[in-house]
């Protein structure tokens, strides 16, 4: 693990940790049974996307980013949900890790709040409690990042997830870290982050090339890197039609309308 993923791991057990004494699993519990929505497929609505359009999107809800900053200073989580909604997205992915990201948890419960759309809860999940409390917040699908946690980890977590009827996104950077992947756990959904962890630098072949690994039944989801339509042209032909795209999007001044320009065909 890299030095940056060390400290964002540093932060998030001392932040689980005080969470979990400020509320503990058994109010989450109480929470989930009498208030928390029910559970939207997020894996069903990526596979019925062809429906609709070539493509299927999961537009991320994103603030700022340790390598760029701000990216967008009109930021308002249920407009842009809702934008996205009518742009075409078929599920949101919400970041709310607060210290590298400038999410919070209010961000999800905003925008699940405000769309029929599944929402992916982005942030770095390290304990069993991370992921009660995402169900808690709304989330009906959760991210394990390969890089930041052992096999072992990733399988309990993954397990708890499943547990709850979540969705697990498992996210590689790297061929090892995909072998841990299909070797380790069982989620029909694998994301391939063309983003290099060290240098933080973007390169589409990773997924080229990491995607020749996976089994036809896993659905693969290509993660950064996507700018235009012609990038999503060029990850078809490598057998790739499901992206994750935020900071393209959030950079746009009418997210709907930029949505609509990468699906039409």
């Amino acid at each position: 693990m890299n030095n940056i993923l060390e400290k964002i791991k540093d932060y998030k057990l001392i932040e689980a940790k005080q969470a979990e004494n400020a509320v503990p699993v058994s109010v989450l519990e109480s929470h989930i049974a009498e208030h928390t929505p029910p559970v939207r497929d997020f894996l069903l609505s990526l596979r019925n996307s062809y429906v609709h359009h070539p493509y299927g999107i999961i537009a991320e809800i994103k603030k700022a980013s340790p390598s760029k900053g701000i990216i967008r200073q009109d930021f308002n989580p249920v407009q842009l949900a809702q934008d996205y909604q009518s742009g075409g997205a078929v599920c949101l992915s919400v970041l709310t890790d607060k210290p590298s990201f400038m999410g919070d948890d209010s961000y999800l419960m905003q925008a699940k709040n405000a769309c029929s759309l599944p929402c992916l809860r982005k942030d770095f999940m390290f304990t069993p409690y991370q992921i009660i409390q995402s169900r808690a917040l709304g989330a009906d699908c959760i991210l394990l990042i390969m890089a930041c946690i052992d096999n072992i980890q990733a399988a309990e977590l993954e397990q708890i997830a499943f547990e709850y009827n979540m969705n697990v996104l498992i996210e590689v950077h790297d061929e090892s870290e995909c072998e841990r992947a299909l070797t380790y756990l069982k989620s029909e959904m694998i994301g391939i982050n063309n983003r290099n962890l060290k240098t933080f630098e973007i390169d589409l072949s990773t997924s080229e090339h990491i995607s020749k690994m996976i089994p036809k039944d896993k659905l693969i989801v290509c993660e950064s890197g996507i700018f235009t339509q012609s990038d999503m042209i060029r990850m078809k032909s490598a057998g790739m039609t499901h992206f994750l795209i935020g900071e393209s999007l959030m950079r746009q001044d009418n997210v709907t309308d930029a949505l609509q320009g990468l699906l039409c065909k």
